[in-house]
């Protein structure tokens, strides 16, 4: 395999999610220019993409790099939310900041080996007495990584973490507050507590919202306190935003617009902890995917946990994500493709990606014939562009024996 990276100059004989045949050259970390196949001229280095549908690479909106890979470590029974805390937080009492940065590289090199250039990761305030164990890993593996893959990292502060930890966390290079004020004694208290620390230190915020099936939404609060802020805001998982009936979902919607406040949905994860207590017509760990499509909200979709309490399976892959998107939220094809790129990315507030002209060169090649394709099948082989590098390149060969051919007639006895 060729040594990566590589500045790439042209992209040639791409098939566009559309079904388009294109050329797409670029200008450093920029797409310059978008033309029918065959019809640009070669000047410089050129990636054949013949049989590669090409898309925006995606981004991973709400990530855990920190808990990640750590199922076989804890051997965690299965269960729910409230289990899958009780076994990370006596997990977590004994790791050190080489394991978590081992395991948070490992998780990061995967997502970006299956396309992802973007990661927002939530790194836990841990109880102990080095709360900020994660924070150095993770602050230690994006500068590792800061070349192949743009890592942003949110303070994840329970109700027990300190305002001076929060504080503390943002000193050490965190750039973003977030939390899970839905789990707190008073969460109202605690979603302004955060707010106000995000607010005094001019940075955005992300917090985990509404995580469960039932009880009174918090997201409301949220939206209403944000709702001059210039700095980004999102809420994550909002599962009970999904579950709501009609009418107070709309009324809720109408806040979330006002505030333009970004919403992730994180299907495999919250499909998986969600609705234990439900053993009939178990309910759908859900955000309101479709309502908020309709009504124009700032949406993306993410993968969350991978294989930790939080979650026990999952392939780092943002093709996994689309495809639960289309199975569990009947999203479209295109629609669910988005949640995964453009909306990821908007959520993010990053500049528009992909095969655009004028936008940044951030683009995911998958072998197939067209995104339905890659969608159902995630096939391995793939180029993966950066900045307008090529920083991850996957080539997969297989071999199947030839069937025996058939002895006589068909239909014969």
């Amino acid at each position: 395999m060729t040594q990566l990276p590589r500045d790439i100059r042209l992209l040639r004989n791409a098939t566009l999610a559309s079904g388009e045949r294109v050329d797409v050259q670029l200008d450093g970390d920029t797409v310059a220019r978008v033309a029918p196949a065959g019809t640009l001229p070669v000047d410089g280095e050129v990636l054949e993409l013949d049989g590669f549908v090409l898309l925006t690479a995606p981004a991973e909106p709400h990530a855990h790099l920190d808990k990640a890979l750590s199922f076989d470590l804890i051997a965690p029974p299965m269960g729910d939310l409230g289990l899958a805390i009780r076994s990370w937080q006596q997990y977590s009492a004994v790791m050190t900041i080489e394991q978590i940065a081992d395991r948070a590289r490992t998780a990061a090199l995967a997502l970006l080996r299956s396309g992802t250039t973007a990661i927002r990761c939530h790194v836990d305030m841990l109880l102990g007495d080095e709360p900020l164990r994660g924070v150095h890993a993770l602050v230690q593996v994006r500068e590792e990584l800061r070349d192949l893959i743009d890592i942003e990292l949110v303070a994840l502060a329970g109700w027990q973490a300190t305002d001076a930890t929060v504080e503390a966390a943002l000193d050490a290079g965190v750039d973003l507050v977030g939390g899970a004020p839905h789990l707190a004694p008073e969460p109202l208290a605690d979603i302004r507590r955060l707010l106000a620390i995000a607010e005094r230190r001019g940075v955005g915020v992300d917090l985990h919202t509404d995580e469960a099936l039932t009880g009174e939404p918090t997201i409301v609060e949220f939206a209403r306190t944000v709702r001059d802020w210039k700095q980004n805001a999102t809420a994550g998982h909002c599962v009970r935003l999904g579950t709501l009936p009609a009418d107070e979902l709309e009324t809720v919607i109408d806040e979330v617009l006002a505030a333009d406040l970004g919403i992730v949905t994180l299907p495999i994860t919250n499909l998986y902890l969600q609705g234990w207590e439900h053993p009939v017509s178990t309910p759908r760990g859900l955000t309101a995917v479709r309502r908020l499509i309709d009504r124009g909200a700032r949406l993306g979709a993410g993968a969350d946990n991978v294989r930790d309490p939080f979650n026990p399976v999952g392939r780092s892959d943002a093709l996994e994500t689309a495809s639960l998107l289309v199975t569990a939220g009947h999203l479209t094809l295109d629609e669910a493709y988005r949640l995964v790129g453009d909306g990821a990315r908007a959520v993010m507030g990053l500049p528009l990606a992909g095969p655009i002209p004028g936008a940044r060169a951030e683009l995911l090649a998958v072998r197939g014939t067209g995104l339905g394709d890659v969608i159902a099948t995630a096939p391995a082989d793939r180029y993966v562009i950066h900045r307008g590098r090529l920083v991850a390149q996957t080539e997969v060969h297989s071999a199947v024996a030839t069937p025996a051919p058939l002895l006589g007639t068909l239909g014969t006895r």
